[in-house]
C-alpha cells in the first residue's frame, strides 16, 4: 500500500478539541500513513497524550520530570537527543498509542476492527480453552507502527535507536496483558474455563517500562568506523552493535545532561522552584528522599511554604438523597527547592551528584 504524508497535527489544537488538554502541546507533531487511516488520528493523539501523562507520573519526583518539551525533543530532527530519558519517552508514547488504538477497537469505535477471536476453540492449557473477546493488540500494533514509526525520518544510529525503543513500548503492551477466565460446569464446578486476553491498566505498563528505563543499556559505538558516515562500514558497525541488544531492552546513546540546572535550549527547567516531599502518609522511600535529591544535591535549599487549602469536610447524608458538605480551610506545609542566599556559603558536605540515571 502506498504511504503518503497526509496530516500535520498541531497537538495543542487536537488536545484542545478532543481531550481539552491544551496545556500539553507539541508543535507540528507529524503523522504519516495511508489516507485510509485518517479515522484513527484522534486515537493516536489521545494515546500519545496518555503516554506523556504517564511519563509525568513516573518521573514526578525526579530531577528530570518529563517536561512538556520531552516529546518534541525526541521527534524533531534538529533537536533529537538519544539519552536514557528520551528512550523512555519513545517507549511510553508508542505504548500509549498502541494501547488506545487497541482499547478503542475492542469498544467498537472502529468499523474495520473487532475482537481477536483467532484462537477461539483451541486448548490453551489444562482445564481451559481460548474463547471470549480478546483485545486485538495485533490491530493496535499494526496501526500504531504506521503512525509512530513514520515520525522517524532519519537513517542514522539515532533513528535506529528511536525505532527500537518504539518497539520496546509496543512489546510492553503485549507483555503486560492479563488472561481473564469464565468458569463453566455443573453447579459452578468450573470443570472447564473459557479464557481471553485483556489489556492491563496503563499504569502497569508505565511501571513495566520504568523498570526497563532503570536497566537501559548504553550503546558503545565504534566511533572510528562511524566516522565513515553512511558507508557500508558505518552501517556494519551499527548492525553489529544492535545484534547484541534484546528486543525488550531500552537503549540510549548519550549520557544524560545535568538536570539540576536550567537549560532553555534543551528544554530543561532545572530543579529550582520544584516541590519536594518530606512528610506525609504512605510515602515511599524514594518520595521521602525527593528534597535531598531535587534540592540539597543540586546546591539548593529546602524552603517551607504554608499554603491555604479549601476542601470539603463534615459531610452529612440527607434523606433523600443528597450529601451536603462544609468548606473547610486549613494551612498545609509544602516544601520547595529555593536558591541559597548569595551571602550564605553552601555547606561543605553538599555535593552535586549526577550518578547514572538516578535523577
Amino acid at each position: 500500500m502506498k504511504r503518503s504524508t497526509f496530516l500535520i497535527l498541531s497537538i495543542a489544537g487536537v488536545y484542545g478539541a478532543v481531550l481539552h488538554a491544551a496545556a500539553w502541546s507539541v508543535n507540528n507533531f507529524l503523522m504519516t500513513g495511508p489516507k485510509a487511516y485518517l479515522t484513527y488520528s484522534s486515537s493516536v493523539a489521545a494515546g500519545a497524550h496518555s503516554g506523556m501523562e504517564e511519563c509525568k507520573f513516573q518521573f514526578g519526583w525526579e530531577r528530570w520530570n518529563c517536561p512538556e518539551s520531552a516529546l518534541q525533543l525526541s521527534t524533531h530532527n534538529r533537536l533529537r537527543s538519544a539519552t536514557r530519558e528520551t528512550s523512555f519517552v519513545h517507549a511510553i508514547s508508542s505504548a500509549g498509542v498502541m494501547y488506545t488504538l487497541t482499547r478503542n477497537c475492542s469498544m467498537g469505535d472502529f468499523e474495520s476492527c473487532g475482537c481477536d477471536d483467532s484462537r477461539n476453540g483451541r486448548v490453551g492449557g489444562r482445564g481451559w480453552v481460548w474463547g471470549g473477546c480478546s483485545d486485538n493488540v495485533e490491530f493496535g500494533e499494526r496501526i500504531s507502527k504506521l503512525f509512530v514509526d513514520a515520525l522517524e525520518t532519519g537513517h542514522d544510529t539515532r533513528a535506529l535507536i528511536n525505532l527500537h525503543n518504539n518497539e520496546v513500548g509496543r512489546l510492553a503492551v503485549k507483555a503486560t496483558m492479563k488472561r481473564t477466565c469464565k468458569c463453566h460446569g455443573v453447579s459452578g464446578s468450573c470443570s472447564i474455563q473459557t479464557c481471553w486476553l485483556q489489556l492491563a491498566e496503563f499504569r502497569e505498563i508505565g511501571n513495566y517500562l520504568k523498570l526497563k528505563y532503570d536497566q537501559a543499556h548504553k550503546l558503545e559505538m565504534d566511533k572510528r568506523r562511524m566516522r565513515a558516515g553512511n558507508s557500508a562500514d558505518s552501517r556494519g558497525a551499527t548492525a553489529e552493535t544492535f545484534h547484541h541488544v534484546h528486543a525488550t531492552e531500552l537503549v540510549f546513546l548519550e549520557d544524560s545532561p545535568d538536570y539540576c540546572t536550567r537549560n532553555a535550549s534543551l528544554g530543561h527547567h532545572g530543579t529550582e522552584g520544584r516541590e519536594c516531599l518530606q512528610t506525609g502518609k504512605n510515602l515511599s522511600q524514594w518520595e521521602k528522599r525527593s528534597c535531598r535529591r531535587l534540592c540539597t544535591e543540586c546546591g539548593l535549599r529546602v524552603e517551607e511554604r504554608r499554603t491555604e487549602v479549601v476542601a470539603s469536610c463534615n459531610c452529612k447524608f440527607h434523606w433523600c438523597c443528597t450529601v451536603r458538605c462544609e468548606q473547610c480551610r486549613q494551612l498545609v506545609a509544602k516544601h520547595f527547592c529555593a536558591r541559597r542566599d548569595a551571602n550564605a556559603a553552601a555547606p561543605s558536605h553538599v555535593k552535586r551528584r549526577n550518578k547514572g540515571h538516578k535523577r
